[in-house]
């Protein structure tokens, strides 16, 4: 008796280098999420503690959109190194912690605490997630949830005590 083939097995057999490489660069495109996840956490370690927006916003592409829930009512469109300087001169010292981290081939999330003092010295301590969309070599998306109204009162009250003092 003679053995014959399915379909699935033959486009199997046929389409198996194809299919490998398919594979094989998902995973290298995982790869590259992953370490511009950690470049990322890194960089803003470095803008917390140092105030470089430079290292921050070269992980960005060019044209990528960057905001989060409160930018996003902004007309003026912000590139990176601007909305990482709003970021640094809004805030005071803080640090941001990451609990977790989602990364598939082309989006990261990555769910955070940040704490510290405002420029003004009250504390600061909120929560969020932020996404990252990547080409692979650049952040092409940027947006950050969270509770603005929570992070605005922290901001807004300490602001108010150091007015009255």
């Amino acid at each position: 008796m003679r053995y014959q083939r399915s379909l699935r097995e033959t486009i199997i057999l046929t389409q198996r280098p194809l299919i490998l490489e398919i594979l094989n660069s998902k995973s290298e495109n995982k790869k590259m999420a992953h370490k511009i996840a950690e470049q990322f956490i890194e960089a803003l370690k470095n803008l917390e503690t140092n105030a470089d927006v430079e290292q921050i916003a070269l992980l960005f592409a060019e044209d990528a959109e960057v905001g989060n829930v409160v930018t996003i009512g902004n007309s003026h469109k912000l590139n990176a190194r601007e909305f990482w300087k709003n970021y640094h001169a809004t805030l005071g010292e803080v640090s941001s912690e990451f609990r977790n981290k989602i990364i598939s081939e082309d989006v990261v999330a990555l769910e955070w605490t940040t704490s510290g003092t405002n420029v003004d010295g009250g504390e600061i301590n909120y929560e969020g997630v932020s996404i990252l969309e990547t080409d692979g070599e650049k952040i092409t998306r940027f947006f950050a949830y969270f509770n603005p109204n929570k992070l605005g009162r922290q901001i807004t009250e300490e602001t108010a005590k150091g007015k009255e003092a």
